[in-house]
């Protein structure tokens, strides 16, 4: 059985925007507040969760990710405000 897989975006300093993926959403904010995540992150500390959204496995998740990353940051914000 695949584990459900999170797609998330942090808003970090700056109002700058954060995506990446996750089996524990929580953790990883975590590891992101504490500078252990992406080198992102280390420069652009998260202010908190603005989307999360489950997937079935990492494949899933992966896809979304990326088309996620294509999009404008104001597409982003609107697609959190939703």
């Amino acid at each position: 059985m695949s584990k459900t897989w999170y797609l998330y975006i942090l808003e970090c300093a700056g109002g700058r925007l954060y995506t990446g993926i996750a089996l524990d959403v929580e953790a990883r904010y975590k590891a992101h507040a504490e500078g252990r995540g992406a080198k992102f992150t280390r420069s652009f500390p998260p202010s908190r969760v603005v989307l999360v959204q489950s997937f079935p496995n990492r494949s899933e998740a992966s896809k979304a990710e990326h088309a996620l990353k294509q999009l404008s940051p104001a597409e982003k914000r609107k697609l959190a405000e939703t």
